[in-house]
């Protein structure tokens, strides 16, 4: 196997020896392993770089390195200022050529010969150059005089003290797919800082080195990556974030980032983009270094996404259908009896098909009782008593009855501290009773039960779902350590808060698990038109009520 082959096939090997020679690479710098590891990846996705920072930070140090990583590399390096000319960049005009009334440039040692560049102070790069480096970064040509050239480019690493200011540099800032801001040395490493003698070159072994013949051969092969529907979703979502943040992003930029996915899949032996590979989306979308953290809390509060369905959507769902239960349960409806007859209550509680025979007696909306026997009531300094407990039909409230004095051997007690008082109250003999109209025998709303087992059909879909869900996050988890550990483009240091973020994630599903089946349960549990409820006949020589029967029809249907 020839040694395009050995690469452009995922495999360990493969892996290893990238890794190997992003370690090589590294030797000696401090603080600067992610810059590294994203130049690198940049080289082998066809993008370019960006380091934001203040001078003295080791940013043409990584470009001078990166070249050593190819097999036979041109270099170049240039400062741009407001005063820098085209020659400067892309080489002089050709004294020949303008002889022979040819408009070209000898680009011998210069930006259009070049396999690895470092532009610093890019963005003051002005209208003589711009059109000619936009061309050059992103087709890898250059328009000398009436030929467009193929360039060996293989990437451009891109430096700046400040920001972009104007719009005429958006189309250069978006021209580099990968950003990373880079400051100083911490405290913590700021001696090992001083422990490093000269500028030492690093030593990458020859089998190590990358051709650009390779590196074509390796986008190839890229392009076959999958990239899984749970990764799609995460990128919608993000776009959404990025759109609510107000962090414009291109529909190139879009495009160019998924093959980066693609390219570190495949790059760490895998034909399927993982949600790790999305670590990397920090560094591919900010506008502003402060807006890298915002992404970055979002994608690490969802690397548990590995599924389309996350769980703030499983959430949703399992909140409607609680809602659902609810409103189902605590529906209430008139009975029916198995005619479809509407029922009433009788005064006993017994259910009725007559809609009007003996009720209880109310006086707005509040209901009315009999006197209580040996019922007195004041009558100046003495006691009346009370012959007509119906009070002349008008009965007496609750507060009315409190009033009046129970007459006892050696004394009276007024109702309301009488003992057996609730008692009374609930003794249905003690209501006012009246003919007139018979309320609505209201009992909770009997289902069709089609109707139940269809939303246990559809919970049990959720229950699918939710189960789903678990198991591939209980793989995710179990990967978590090695794959992190292992990755070439993630930092270890990832591996923490993305373990946590997946046992909270973990825990919210072992919840929805938990709810979906009390949904279930209580679905189960819902009243059903298969009741017999028996229904009160009138007396002989009055309106004959039906036989007795269950009720069939559904108050409420949904």
């Amino acid at each position: 196997m020839s040694e395009t082959d050995a690469m452009t096939q995922p495999n360990s090997n493969a892996t290893t020896r990238l890794r190997d020679l992003r370690d090589a690479l590294l030797v000696d710098l401090v603080e600067r392993d992610v810059a590294m590891r994203l130049a690198l990846l940049a080289t082998l996705a066809g993008e370019h770089l960006l380091l934001v920072g203040p001078p003295g930070t080791a940013k043409s140090l990584l470009a001078r390195r990166l070249q050593h990583a190819f097999i036979g590399a041109t270099y170049f390096e240039r400062l741009l200022t407001r005063f820098s000319v085209p020659e400067e960049l892309f080489g002089p005009l050709s004294i020949n050529a303008l002889q022979d009334d040819r408009y070209e440039r000898l680009t011998k040692a210069y930006l259009p010969q070049a396999s690895i560049a470092f532009l610093d102070e890019i963005f003051k790069a002005n209208s003589a150059i711009l059109n000619s480096l936009l061309t050059l970064l992103n087709e890898r040509e250059f328009d000398n005089g009436t030929t467009r050239e193929k360039t060996p480019l293989v990437a451009v690493i891109g430096a700046s003290n400040e920001l972009p200011k104007g719009d005429e540099l958006d189309a250069l800032f978006d021209r580099f797919l990968l950003r990373l801001h880079v400051g100083p040395v911490s405290k913590s490493n700021f001696q090992a800082l001083l422990n490093l003698r000269g500028q030492r070159t690093p030593t990458i072994r020859t089998e190590l080195q990358l051709s650009p013949d390779l590196l074509k051969e390796v986008g190839t092969a890229a392009d076959a990556v999958e990239v899984p529907s749970d990764v799609i979703a995460l990128l919608t979502e993000l776009r959404e974030h990025c759109a609510a943040e107000k962090i414009p992003v291109s529909d190139r930029r879009w495009r160019k980032i998924v093959k980066l996915l693609q390219v570190s899949a495949w790059t760490n032996g895998r034909q399927r983009v993982s949600v790790w590979d999305a670590w990397l989306l920090q560094h591919c979308l900010w506008e502003k270094p402060e807006q890298r953290e915002s992404i970055y809390r979002w994608y690490a509060e969802r690397v548990g996404a590995t599924a389309a369905m996350d769980p703030s959507r499983l959430t949703k769902i399992v909140l409607r259908w609680e809602g659902q239960l609810k409103r189902d349960a605590e529906g209430r409806s008139q009975a029916h009896d198995a005619e479809g007859n509407l029922l009433y209550v009788l005064a006993d509680g017994k259910p009725t098909t007559d809609a009007r025979g003996k009720t209880r007696k109310l006086r707005k909306g509040e209901p009315l009782y009999l006197a209580p026997s040996n019922t007195v009531e004041n009558a100046g300094y003495s006691h009346r008593q009370i012959s007509d407990r119906t009070n002349g039909g008008k009965g007496y409230s609750v507060e009315e009855l409190d009033q009046l004095q129970i007459e006892r051997r050696d004394d009276y007690i007024r109702v309301a501290q009488w003992p057996t008082r609730n008692d009374y109250l609930a003794d249905r003999n003690n209501y006012l009773i009246d003919d007139g109209q018979l309320p609505p025998f209201i009992e909770p709303t009997r289902h069709k039960v089609e109707y139940v087992e269809s939303c246990k059909q559809q919970i049990d879909e959720v229950k699918r779902s939710v189960t789903d869900y678990a198991a591939k996050l209980g793989a995710h988890r179990a990967a978590l350590e090695s794959e992190i550990r292992d990755h070439l483009w993630v930092t270890a240091d990832f591996a923490e808060p993305a373990a946590a973020t997946l046992r909270d994630t973990a825990k919210i599903v072992e919840d929805l698990a938990r709810r979906v089946a009390l949904v279930r349960a209580g679905f189960e549990g819902l009243p059903r038109d298969v009741t017999v409820l028996a229904v009160e006949k009138p007396p002989v020589g009055e309106k004959k009520a039906p036989e007795p029967a269950s009720p069939s029809k559904k108050r409420g249907e949904k």
